[in-house]
């Protein structure tokens, strides 16, 4: 049942003087792009008549044929309580058109959507709930952004020792005046570092609420004068940024179907299947939940993050998945790997397409591994096949690359050009010559 009707949107423009809309869709890279138009366009709008260039947007279209609209999802309206309250600033979330009214296959939105109604069409709802860390660090004279923090905070840390409270106090009421249900906000590991954590929600709610997330705390970080980064890993020596992806199913009715009291673990047929998919394609699909170069920085033993694929039900948390002991309701399985960098649409396709195909196929996951994998001898872990994620862009390029089921996942389009893009990037890193390498060879050669 739709949120909101064209009436209810029209009726709200008017009431709290709202004076600009923007209307915003996501990149196959996730940045996230608007056409901002006045109140008197709304009309033209919300009849999808709203035009843009799509070959200026990065792995869109060639210029010969750039026109594309801009379809707004009406349950998406919402005013950023952030912004000027008279002449307020509202949003709406669009899906992206060809000018023949069919869907282009290159908006992650699309991508996703269409991996969803397979789920739907299986009997499921897909439900996710992201753990989202970010740093913030102080600007510049300039007001340029910086690596460096004057707290020294770790770990659930609490005031004055934490001297970001302010600020993500500020994001979390922000965010609750938009709609977010926050479950949990705290001081992550590192000086700096924060973790926001916001309700589960259906798959595509979800992707558009870590857009929105991120929207936020970058835009109230830096009203406060500081500079919020979703980067996985801007410091050396410290943990890096991880968005992990709590993810179940349920029955149209909203039953929670990864739950099973005659099991073990309490885990049912149909969640083991998933897990066991997410396993099987995890390779190839790693690409997007670690897109950047500086995503497999994280991905090192010694910070927290999981470079095994492996699952585990105990309190373990050196594999890729884990199995949270909340049960009933709550029964869920926890991606440990993504980052915060990711494209929310793309990844969230590429976990329920490799579930569902785990449902499908019958897949039966590993034995479970309830030890610390980083403290065993590399003869173990081969002995129990247990295999790594790709430890930098080039190996996951290669995974990916030779992918059919990505291809699939992704359509032609999409899967061509991040291809192509990614490929480039990895080509630029090798070239760069880093301040590290200077450092090292630069006085002994």
């Amino acid at each position: 049942m739709s949120k909101y009707s064209k009436e209810d949107i029209f009726r709200i423009v008017e009431e709290e003087d709202v004076e600009f809309i923007r209307l915003q869709f996501t990149d196959i890279f996730g940045m996230l792009k608007n056409v901002a138009i006045t109140s008197s366009q709304l009309k033209k709008a919300l009849d999808n008549r709203c035009m843009f260039d799509g070959s200026s947007i990065e792995g869109f279209v060639r210029i010969e044929e750039s026109d594309m609209y801009l379809y707004p999802d009406l349950d998406t309206f919402e005013i950023f309580p952030w912004r000027p309250q008279q002449g307020k600033v509202a949003r709406l979330m669009c899906d992206v058109y060809r000018p023949n009214k069919t869907p282009f296959e290159g908006d992650p939105r699309y991508v996703l959507r269409s991996v969803l109604k397979e789920a739907a069409d299986m009997g499921f709802v897909f439900n996710a709930g992201p753990e989202c860390e970010f740093f913030i660090f102080q600007t510049d004279e300039e007001g340029r952004p910086t690596t460096e923090t004057h707290e020294m905070a770790g770990y659930f840390d609490v005031a004055p020792i934490d001297q970001g409270e302010n600020v993500r106090r500020d994001i979390v009421l922000n965010l609750e005046d938009m709609g977010f249900m926050i479950e949990a906000s705290h001081h992550e590991m590192a000086p700096g570092q924060h973790e926001i954590d916001f309700e589960y929600a259906e798959g595509l709610v979800t992707a558009d609420n870590v857009m929105t997330f991120k929207m936020a705390v970058k835009a109230i970080a830096k009203r406060h004068g500081l500079h919020a980064t979703f980067m996985p890993k801007p410091k050396a020596g410290v943990n890096g940024s991880g968005m992990h992806l709590n993810m179940s199913l349920s029955d149209l009715n909203g039953k929670n179907l990864f739950e099973d009291e005659a099991d073990p673990l309490g885990l049912s047929q149909l969640a083991y299947q998933f897990m066991a998919g997410i396993l099987c394609h995890m390779k190839e699909m790693t690409i997007l939940t670690n897109p950047l170069v500086n995503s497999y920085k994280r991905l090192v033993p010694g910070y927290d993050a999981p470079i095994y694929i492996a699952w585990s039900a105990k309190a373990n948390r050196s594999p890729l998945i884990r199995i949270p002991s909340s049960r009933g309701e709550s029964t869920r399985i926890e991606l440990r790997c993504p980052d915060p960098s990711v494209n929310p649409y793309l990844a969230l396709a590429a976990c329920l397409a490799a579930g569902l195909d785990g449902i499908k196929k019958g897949m039966v996951p590993p034995d479970s591994v309830d030890t610390n994998i980083y403290t065993m001898a590399p003869e173990e872990v081969l002995a129990r096949g247990i295999s790594r994620l790709p430890e930098t862009l080039g190996e996951a390029i290669e995974e990916f690359k030779s992918s059919e089921f990505m291809k699939e996942v992704l359509g032609e389009h999409i899967y061509t050009k991040y291809l192509e893009a990614k490929e480039a990037e990895w080509r630029m890193f090798r070239a760069y010559v880093t301040d590290w390498e200077t450092k090292e060879y630069l006085y002994k050669y």
